[in-house]
């Protein structure tokens, strides 16, 4: 009797010949490579051409009238979504606990039907919390609106008969996460449910043209939970960031289909609920009659919006062997290089230091445009003199010592002009100031020192 061969299997991805089969290749460690040489293919059904729905029409005839975006009467967050909703998008809010994505999403359900009816109500879904707490929340922002109905569920054939019974224009679902399906494996919350539900209520959107926002949560390191395929199931992803110690909360577009995916709202939370801040910067400047070593300002550029914040740093000689080094609203590994760049390249002895750097009033910035005003403000600490209070420095500082040039200059510029800045340290070729403002250009950290130290003098005479 001839045994039957004994079956090879062979890797995709790196040739790599397991002498049986496996998920994940044990040599690359790709997955899905795989595969047994020499199986028969299996032949693919012919698949016979069914009758479409609709006939194909020149991309010019099509309508495109009900697909423009409804504005949803929250500015900051209509200026994120790119003009508003539009209908049957699907959008993801995600979000820590506690950061406010709630209480945004009552105002918005709120201003949504309170536009005389011309939207449609607005349904709000909770699997969280009881409707109970949820009006009480509503009473305490001043939500509450006839046209606002609230439906505390964690079934999804329910919140599907309750978007039957109500017919909204607008659906919020406080979280995707709480929602389950009879019919699907799985605890609420799990992968197979997520994927199952966020996969329903996509359709139940894009049939009844029915704009609708889902809540995620996030892990610990800030991502948004569940599959991944969440979301590409949707139409766009928002992050809801903020510091538990501050009011200030950031609403950023991670992914849009209809508008920009770079752009930032930004709104502030209080007692009564959350307000959209059109003109933030103040919130990042402390303003002083009498400038104090160890700060600098600089415009930051989140999204499409210039905002002007202030950098403070504190340097001061260290008791311990290996000084510390404690960031807060920065980039710690970029505050590193700029303090060895100071000690190496400018002359600032501030090695054996103990250095603390720290934006105002919340602000969080990462981008390599505040590099030349995290090092004066560490440089001004160290040899305790103050620029003065109407300079702006912008400008990347690398680890020659040199400065180089930062993306939309002159619109930090004109934002630094706006709020009374007249003085702007920048790297070389700026082009033309706006007016209003002077503007120093330093190429090298060293320079950019002693055109500080020329400000401050000229100041004091």
């Amino acid at each position: 009797m001839v045994k039957p061969a004994r079956p090879s299997y062979k890797c995709a991805e790196c040739g790599h010949t397991p002498p049986k089969w496996f998920g994940r290749c044990p040599e690359c460690q790709a997955w899905g490579t795989v595969d047994e040489v020499g199986a028969p293919r299996q032949a693919l059904a012919r698949l016979a051409p069914a009758t479409p729905g609709t006939a194909a029409r020149p991309i010019g005839d099509v309508d495109v009238e009900t697909a423009r975006a409804r504005r949803t009467g929250v500015s900051e967050l209509d200026r994120v979504l790119g003009g508003g909703l539009v209908p049957g998008a699907v959008v993801l809010l995600a979000g820590e606990p506690g950061v406010g994505k709630s209480t945004l999403l009552l105002e918005v359900a709120f201003r949504w039907a309170a536009r005389d009816g011309v939207a449609g109500p607005a349904l709000y879904v909770t699997g969280e919390e009881s409707a109970g707490q949820v009006r009480l929340r509503a009473e305490r922002t001043g939500t509450v609106h006839e046209a606002m109905y609230l439906a505390a569920e964690s079934d999804l054939a329910a919140v599907l008969a309750h978007i039957d019974a109500v017919n909204p224009g607008l659906l919020v679902v406080d979280s995707v996460q709480t929602m389950s399906r009879a019919d699907v494996d799985g605890t609420a919350g799990g992968v197979t449910q997520v994927r199952a539900v966020t996969a329903a209520l996509t359709a139940v959107a894009k049939e009844r043209g029915l704009p609708m926002v889902l809540v995620g949560h996030v892990t610990k390191d800030g991502s948004i939970a569940g599959p991944r395929v969440l979301e590409h199931l949707v139409d766009v992803v928002l992050q809801f960031e903020g510091d538990r110690h501050s009011t200030l909360r950031l609403l950023r577009g991670v992914k849009n289909r209809f508008g920009p995916a770079d752009e930032v709202g930004c709104f502030e939370l209080v007692e009564d609920g959350i307000i959209g801040v059109t003109d933030p910067s103040g919130l990042f400047l402390n303003r002083r009659e009498v400038a104090v070593p160890g700060t600098a300002v600089t415009v930051a550029v989140e999204g499409k919006r210039a905002l002007v914040g202030e950098v403070q740093a504190l340097a001061a000689p260290s008791p311990l062997g290996t000084p510390r080094r404690a960031v807060s609203g920065l980039d710690s590994a970029r505050v590193s290089m700029i303090v060895a760049v100071l000690e190496r390249r400018g002359g600032v002895s501030v090695g054996a230091n103990d250095i603390f750097a720290a934006t105002v009033g919340g602000m969080r910035i990462t981008e390599p445009a505040a590099d030349l005003a995290i090092a004066l403000a560490i440089a001004s600490s160290s040899r305790d003199w103050a620029l003065p209070g109407d300079l702006i420095v912008l400008g990347e500082v690398g680890l020659a010592g040199e400065v180089r040039r930062v993306a939309g200059l002159r619109s930090r510029l004109a934002e630094a002009a706006r709020l009374g800045f007249t003085r702007a340290l920048v790297p070389p070729d700026s082009g033309q100031a706006p007016d209003g403002i002077t503007v120093r250009e330093a190429a090298t950290v060293g320079e950019a020192l002693v055109l500080a130290q020329g400000v401050i003098a000229a100041r004091r005479g």
